[in-house]
């Protein structure tokens, strides 16, 4: 009974959360609900990625050690004298008064995307007969991840912060906002409006794959390096240890499955196979900045007037590309300021944003058509 307590009680301030940006878009005008859910959906993952990184980087990630609530209760409130003795007993452990809200406050957000996700298939459902089966199939599709994603979020407690469970809850939560992004730029209203076609020269769709594996390797591999806690691991730049290719440990240090803080044998992680991590990033950086750039550049130059979005969202990346650049290197010039790394993170998923958004003019055979609505 306990337990039904507290998920109905969650439930409630999932749905007090969810209510705030729902009572914002039914005052708006413009386009209808059904689209404008789907646009403030990415927006809230994308605030949602950004304030884990938040949870992460402040190691508020197990300031409630249990899940889905703080030792059994909804909220840090109810479990005040808990947090106290914790912190008490360790004042600079992992529980803090503080680090419990934290937490909690990612867990509402989370549960806040999913609560907005149902409702993203009740419409869905009522504009069945409307739309198809595709809205449907794509929203519960997004509920299902949604919900593997919520699964890898309970692992990261129960599992102490894991390496490769926080590092695979991030990319889910990336491919998240991915996939909730592809399904708002459908123009799922508009199917049975009269259109006018005409063909342009596609963006290379060869060049835009390169560019998608390129920065998910390395949005992995500094997760790799956050999660290892390996920022600070080379602590000068451009060298690592005053050296151009410093000693590695690659076996050790990209043994996957092991404890924070650990090697694969249970024994304490060597500096040398942190430096390896931090150093694979690194390098790899310059393989993502070029793709990314070369990506950048091409769309810029196929912008045209009948795709105003295709050069805004290329000015974008290349803006990015900058930002993450200096934000890299002030992490390790400055010793990981928080503002620095949570702007390290954001970049990072407003360049999955620029890339999901610029396929839609992308192809694997030119030209393609561009589909524009006729005004009434």
């Amino acid at each position: 009974m306990s337990n039904l307590l507290l998920l109905a009680e969650l439930g409630l301030i999932a749905i007090v959360f969810a209510g705030l940006p729902l009572t914002y878009l039914w005052t708006r005008s413009g386009y209808n609900l059904f689209q404008k859910l789907n646009w403030v959906l990415v927006f809230i993952t994308f605030d949602l990625i950004v304030f884990g990184a938040f949870t992460r980087l402040t190691d508020s990630g197990l300031g409630c050690p249990d899940w889905p609530g703080c030792y059994g209760t909804s909220n840090p409130w109810h479990a005040i004298g808990e947090i106290r003795l914790a912190e008490a007993n360790m004042p600079t452990g992992p529980v803090t008064v503080i680090k419990a809200w934290i937490e909690m406050i990612h867990r509402y957000l989370a549960m806040t995307v999913g609560i907005l996700i149902l409702i993203q298939v009740g419409l869905a459902w009522s504009k069945l007969k409307k739309l198809g089966k595709k809205p449907l199939l794509g929203s519960l599709s997004l509920l299902l991840l949604v919900c593997v994603q919520g699964v890898f979020g309970a692992w990261t407690v129960t599992l102490k912060l894991q390496p490769i469970i926080v590092s695979v809850h991030l990319m889910l939560a990336l491919v998240l906002l991915a996939c909730l992004t592809t399904y708002a730029q459908q123009q799922w209203e508009e199917q049975s409006s009269s259109v006018l076609r005409f063909q342009i020269k596609p963006l290379s769709a060869k060049l835009l794959l390169l560019a998608a594996v390129a920065l998910c390797t390395q949005i992995f591999l500094g997760a790799w390096v956050s999660t290892n806690y390996a920022v600070l691991a080379c602590p000068d730049f451009p060298t690592c240890m005053g050296s151009l290719w410093p000693e590695t440990a690659w076996q050790e240090g990209f043994t996957l499955w092991r404890q924070l803080g650990l090697n694969a044998q249970g024994e304490s992680i060597t500096p040398v196979a942190l430096q390896t991590i931090h150093w694979a990033h690194r390098i790899f950086a310059l393989i993502a900045l070029a793709s990314l750039g070369l990506l950048g550049m091409g769309a810029l130059q196929l912008s045209n007037p009948a795709m105003p979005g295709m050069g805004r969202i290329a000015k974008l990346l290349l803006s990015l590309l900058i930002l993450q650049a200096l934000t890299g290197i002030s992490n390790v010039v400055f010793q990981w300021p928080l503002l620095a790394a949570l702007m390290h993170t954001a970049g990072s998923a407003a360049l999955v944003f620029c890339l999901v958004r610029l396929a839609q003019w992308s192809s694997w055979s030119a030209p393609i058509h561009i589909r524009m609505v006729k005004s009434s």
